[in-house]
């Protein structure tokens, strides 16, 4: 049975969306940007149901006492949406500040610059890629260069899960995954195994689906493909 749509105000602008969708593709679709780095979407889809864990994608609803995560509500009729407010800009400029002090900052030489999701939240927001409010969390994990197609740099990982996401359920593979708790937590091989080691296929999807620079191709793998 066709869904229905619903109508509703993003900062302002009134639009339609899809019965059932959420709140955040409505606002991209319609030129309203909100800023998100572990929300995945396919293509003629709503979405794999977003873990919110990046806390960057926060908005006020009026009538709520309090923002709340785009990528998990859901539209419905009448809702009135702001996505900029002293209370939303402080949360993302907080949430911003805390992936970038574990985020190894060296733009100028990463493979993802120019094309990286921090790059275009800090200027679509006006945030400085800089850290001006904390200390960097520096890991100095190593380098992942096993593998012939692609590297994994840990020290990059802002622990969006969307490589673990495409490894399972796009290449249905399962050789990456979460390990360690706090501030341990990183994607990893099964037992930490290097990446030629591990059930990899190779495939590159987990390269693909990642935001910033910790999974990069070599030169050359990506026209390989």
């Amino acid at each position: 049975m066709r869904k229905g749509t619903v109508t509703l105000t993003i900062d302002g602008k009134s639009i339609t969306a899809g019965e059932g969708e959420k709140l955040l593709w409505a606002a991209l679709d319609n030129g309203i940007y909100i800023p998100h780095l572990c929300a995945i979407r396919e293509a003629g889809g709503n979405g794999h149901g977003s873990t919110a864990s990046c806390r960057l994608c926060f908005v006020e609803i009026e009538g709520y006492p309090r923002p709340v995560t785009a990528c998990t509500e859901t539209v419905r009729e009448g809702m009135v949406v702001h996505t900029r407010s002293p209370r939303v800009d402080r949360l993302v400029q907080t949430g911003f500040a805390l992936l970038l002090s574990a985020h190894r900052l060296e733009c100028a030489r990463c493979p993802k610059n120019r094309a990286c999701e921090l790059q275009k939240i800090a200027r679509e927001r006006k945030l400085r890629l800089k850290l001006t409010r904390l200390e960097p969390f520096e890991r100095n994990l190593p380098v992942d260069d096993s593998h012939p197609l692609f590297t994994y740099d840990p020290n990059k990982c802002v622990l969006c899960g969307r490589c673990v996401w495409a490894c399972r359920e796009r290449a249905g593979v399962g050789a990456l995954g979460f390990a360690y708790r706090g501030f341990e937590r990183r994607v990893t091989t099964f037992e930490n195994v290097p990446l030629a080691e591990s059930k990899c296929t190779g495939c590159g999807e987990c390269v693909h689906f990642c935001p910033v620079g910790a999974l990069f191709f070599k030169n050359g793998a990506a026209k390989q493909r």
